[in-house]
């Protein structure tokens, strides 16, 4: 480590001066145990000398972290193998003539640190004592150039090139190079102790507590052929996608190339099953799909809708929110769904910001009223229809549309391929929500999130948990589901009860669920033994990043392991864990074949295998279906985050050797304190180990010392008060699973976590 490496030198030493001050520890203790003299201690401390390795090996150990953790402020990942090429070792110390680098600083399963090392020939050493250090476990030397001299305790001897040796360092020893040329060799150092290890939440454990491995997931049964012109996929013997091919893309219409196809070859296929909140349930066919489209679609046209007109759905999960959808695809105007938990101001920058001419709402709650307040000071909108009710100023839709033909047929101008079908106002954790453009490509992408990672049964019924006016709603009760002719199960709840919910699993054999891991968070707070769920052949998640213990306790009381996915609102699902391959617990899963995802470091690099970086899709050879278009009148948001033919999701992960990426939070979530870049993510799954947890956001708190610790903002569960001693059991619980230097020093208890809309917590607010 050379001086002219400050930068470096300062973060290192400030590393170990905050773990020091976490621990308790005197400048005097510090020196007795590193047995370097006080002074130099402080020297290093500050960052005024350079570190020498036995101090930082020294310090690794006291603090029981990894050296590369005090080196590069993260842990290692990687546990199948790691390379080092010529010359790029991690350099750990740069003593005045001695450099030493490690080889495997990426490497998370090690039982030996293997390192470069070089000493530089000193005539003045020749004649002077070796100087003597000390270090847990046995080294292993092998000379490659040069020759050494080394004294262990009272021994000494000469090595040449090819001789090696092997001793119990903590005996004191020492080497030189001799001969008149520098000393070339390669040192491991062996772990003392003999413990199979492995790697989780963040430190190295005790092999005795690794979870089992969940088996791999069985693909479905045999899907129609309805997308064969579309969409040919390619999969491994074990059923995986490896390839997605896309043909006629140019040319696709969901509505007329899904849902009418389907309803010509098989009308009686059953398409939803739909219960309400009294719990009435409909069932609808493919059949009554296209002619009830059809209507709405000659109902909108009737009233002044046309083509690229932007039209609000604001319908909760009624019925008719998909004739409706499903009818604005055939004539061509513009959707963009939205949740009845919109209020006035909401309406109003999303009537403005995507020139809405129309706005349908549901007659359930006060969004219709919301809407209304807005519309003064929303000039484009010029058309209200509402759904399931009446309102006086307002169409009627439900006793109105049934008036018009069940006929809508396809011409040369019906919409297609890059026209735009679709928009969604993204989730908004951080500003304003945007608008983002979807073209007529973008159900195709679904293809692969119903059948390979929801892994639908065509002869099943789906159940996804979300309102109609999340993103969500699209990826799990609409386009993948019914390209596999796989139906969809719609329950249209006041509010979500696991007493309410549970027992319709059952009830109506539901074979696959997909739901927010927020969701599954209650869940297992719950007593799932009282429920029949044997139906449910496949679990699955997406939305924000699943803790851990979520999945392990969910597996527990189902046997059902959670396959989770990542994807955004401007994406279809991008990672996942898909059928056919073994997920590991707490990975998102590998890249969805049809986009090129990568991961890119602050500097604009792409990231090394283990290191962490921002997921970006890469869109050189073209953009994929299902990637969208850009923002709505926002040209300056599109090229801020799409530029050099990379698409960048603000999002952090790391990948492992086999391709599986690992959530480490939002770009502007991440907390930078003494150095160490801290994925709040890490410590939350922690958290929400304790049984007494509900939810738990983690963010930055400002800090003089260390520019930024980590707090926690905690909702406890029913009956547990938030008191004092209960922090500190918390903060005391998380410092035992993680590096010292990830605890929350602040632990604050709430009763409630704000919230996007869609569900998302909000860190930049805690």
């Amino acid at each position: 480590m050379e001086n002219t490496s400050t930068g470096m030198l300062k973060e290192v030493a400030l590393r170990i001066k905050s773990l020091r001050l976490d621990f308790g520890y005197s400048p005097e203790q510090m020196a007795e145990f590193t047995g370097f003299p006080l002074d130099e201690c402080i020297l290093y401390e500050d960052g005024n000398a350079d570190l020498p390795f036995s101090f930082i090996h020294k310090c690794a150990e006291l603090f029981d972290v990894e050296m590369m953790e005090l080196l590069q402020g993260r842990a290692p990942r990687l546990s199948g193998y790691t390379v080092t090429r010529r010359g790029e070792g991690q350099l750990t110390a740069r003593e005045p003539g001695i450099t030493i680098q490690a080889m495997a600083p990426l490497f998370k399963n090690r039982k030996a640190d293997p390192y470069w090392v070089r000493y530089e020939y000193s005539e003045a050493l020749q004649s002077a004592p070796i100087e003597q250090v000390t270090h847990a476990g046995q080294e292993f030397d092998i000379v490659i150039e040069g020759s050494m001299k080394i004294k262990i305790g009272d021994h000494t001897e000469v090595l040449a090139p090819g001789d090696s040796i092997l001793y119990n360092s903590s005996i004191p020893h020492g080497m030189i190079a001799v001969g008149g040329a520098d000393c070339v060799f390669c040192a491991v150092v062996l772990a003392e102790e003999d413990a199979e290890l492995i790697w989780e939440h963040g430190r190295m454990v005790n092999a005795a507590s690794l979870k089992p491995a969940v088996e791999e997931a069985e693909p479905a049964k045999v899907y129609p052929d309805y997308m064969e012109k579309f969409i040919q996929t390619e999969t491994n013997d074990k059923g995986a996608p490896v390839a997605v091919h896309f043909s006629n893309a140019d040319k696709f219409n969901f509505a007329f190339d899904v849902v009418d196809a389907i309803a010509e070859r098989e009308p009686d296929r059953l398409a939803m099953l739909h219960i309400d909140r009294e719990k009435n349930e409909r069932r609808f066919s493919f059949l009554q799909m296209k002619k009830m489209s059809a209507r709405a679609a000659n109902y909108f046209r009737a009233l002044g809708i046309k083509k690229g007109d932007r039209v609000m759905l604001v319908l909760r999960r009624n019925w008719e929110f998909w004739p409706i959808i499903v009818g604005l695809h055939k004539l061509g105007a513009i959707p963009i769904p939205a949740t009845d938990q919109l209020v006035e101001k909401d309406f109003e920058y999303r009537f403005n910001a995507a020139s809405v001419a129309a706005v349908v709402c549901t007659a359930y709650g006060g969004c219709a009223a919301e809407a209304e307040r807005a519309l003064e000071r929303c000039p484009s909108v010029h058309l209200k229809v509402m759904a399931g009710g009446s309102r006086e100023g307002w169409h009627d839709f439900d006793s109105e549309y049934d008036m018009y033909s069940s006929r809508f047929n396809r011409t040369e101008d019906s919409p297609c391929g890059d026209d735009t079908m679709l928009m969604l106002f993204s989730s908004g954790t951080s500003g304003y929500p945007k608008a983002v453009d979807h073209s007529f490509k973008y159900p195709l992408g679904h293809y692969i999130t119903a059948r390979f990672w929801h892994n639908v049964d065509p002869d099943g019924l789906h159940f996804t948990i979300s309102e109609t006016g999340w993103g969500k709603a699209l990826w799990g009760k609409l386009y993948g589901q019914w390209m596999c002719g796989a139906a969809t199960f719609v329950y249209d709840f006041d509010r979500f009860a696991a007493d309410d919910i549970m027992p319709m699993f059952a009830k109506y054999n539901i074979t696959s669920f997909c739901a927010p891991p927020t969701m599954y968070r209650f869940f297992i707070k719950e007593d799932l033994s009282k429920y029949d769920l044997s139906s449910i052949k496949h679990a699955t998640t997406a939305g924000e990043a699943l803790n851990p213990e979520v999945s392990t306790r969910f597996f527990e009381a189902t046997g059902l392991t959670i396959m989770e996915a990542f994807g955004q609102t401007e994406t279809t699902l991008t990672i996942g864990n898909f059928v056919g391959t073994k997920p590991k617990l707490g990975s998102m899963g590998r890249a969805n074949p049809m986009y090129h995802v990568e991961l890119m470091t602050q500097d604009g690099e792409l990231a090394e295998v283990g290191e962490t970086g921002e997921i970006v899709i890469y869109t050189g050879n073209g953009v994929p279906c299902g990637l969208f278009k850009g923002y709505y009148n926002a040209p300056d948001a599109t090229a801020a985050n799409w530029h050099d033919d990379y698409y960048h999701t603000g999002d952090l992960a790391w990948r492992d050797e086999d391709g599986y990426f690992y959530y480490v939070g939002r770009a502007d979530d991440v907390i930078k304190s003494s150095g160490y870049r801290i994925g709040p993510f890490e410590i939350e799954s922690v958290i929400m180990e304790l049984p007494y947890v509900l939810e738990c956001g983690v963010c930055a708190a400002p800090d003089e010392i260390r520019g930024q610790v980590v707090k926690a903002c905690i909702t406890l569960v029913k009956g547990t008060d938030g008191t004092a001693e209960l922090a500190k059991e918390i903060q005391a619980y998380v410092k035992q699973r993680t590096a010292p230097y990830k605890y929350p020093r602040i632990v604050e208890f709430r009763d409630s976590l704000p919230k996007t809309i869609s569900g998302k917590i909000i860190r930049n607010r805690l």
